[in-house]
């Protein structure tokens, strides 16, 4: 087996236009991930899954590791469950969802801890710690650095708390537009790795929950970001100059379908009624 390892960077916390706060579509976010130098990024959307699992399909065609995932509504605040591919349970305690997402081969994962005006969970309602076999029953990371976190408090205390509690620490980006995506962003180590065309899901989870990560990022852009915001605008308006056409393209063909239906119907019509008047005059 080889000694070697391999470092990923991927930003596990970014939302697309499925979220109700989202506005970017899911091609756009991984064309512009793929661009400044991620390696994966993983689609969270607020209690929605479908355009993160469908992400997870095609990332390979940017370059990138699929990781499907979603941001989970708990009774007690935001979770976010990556790698799974089924919505966890909706409204149910901090407790049980952790729980869930183990159960289905995920890694849970306490985004913005803390922060009670975006939902963020309480201190003491962080399960932590290993049931009565051993086996891990608590959260598996607490994202100690949120970019959009301004004051740096919560992140100060994230930290803390990870810190008290033997837990990885990740680093996430929060993103709601493309310019945001890869502001904050976590390297994760994987041990015992050839190259990172080797490297699967399953690898970056494991990793994860085995602690080997270390966090990149600060509320201003981070340093390979520094492009991030001219970027994103080229790539958006490309993007939907790009979709406009298409639009524009099937707007076209479907008013020359449609004229050309009228035209059909009025003739057609047009001998009905010729068809009724010779008709009469018989």
């Amino acid at each position: 087996m080889s000694n070697e390892s391999v470092t990923v960077r991927i930003d596990p916390h970014v939302h697309s236009a499925a979220s109700y706060d989202g506005h970017e579509p899911i091609e756009l976010i991984l064309e512009h991930a793929a661009d400044i130098g991620l390696d994966g990024v993983v689609i969270t959307d607020h209690d929605v899954l479908s355009e993160s699992v469908r992400a997870a399909e095609i990332a390979a065609e940017y370059g990138l590791i699929g990781i499907p995932g979603v941001e989970v509504s708990t009774a007690h605040g935001h979770l976010l469950a990556i790698g799974v591919e089924s919505m966890p349970p909706h409204r149910v305690s901090y407790e049980e969802t952790v729980e869930w997402i183990h159960d289905h081969g995920g890694v849970a994962i306490v985004p913005h801890p803390f922060q009670r005006s975006r939902h963020g969970v309480r201190q003491r309602d962080i399960p932590t710690g290993s049931d009565a076999d051993g086996r891990p029953s608590g959260v598996d990371a607490i994202e100690v650095f949120n970019a959009w976190l301004f004051t740096g408090y919560r992140n100060r205390k994230g930290r803390r708390f990870a810190g008290e509690h033997a837990l990885p620490g990740v680093a996430a980006s929060d993103a709601h537009t493309l310019e945001y995506v890869g502001r904050a962003f976590t390297e994760v180590e994987i041990e015992n790795g050839e190259s990172l065309a080797t490297v699967d899901p399953t690898d970056v989870l494991e990793a994860i929950r085995g602690g080997t990560t270390s966090v990149s990022g600060k509320r201003a852009p981070v340093p390979m970001a520094a492009r991030h915001y001219a970027i994103a605008a080229g790539r958006k308006s490309g993007y939907y100059a790009k979709t406009g056409a298409i639009r524009s393209a099937t707007a076209a063909r479907w008013a020359a379908f449609t004229a050309a239906s009228t035209a059909r119907v009025g003739v057609l019509q047009g001998a009905h009624r010729i068809a009724r008047v010779a008709a009469w005059l018989r």
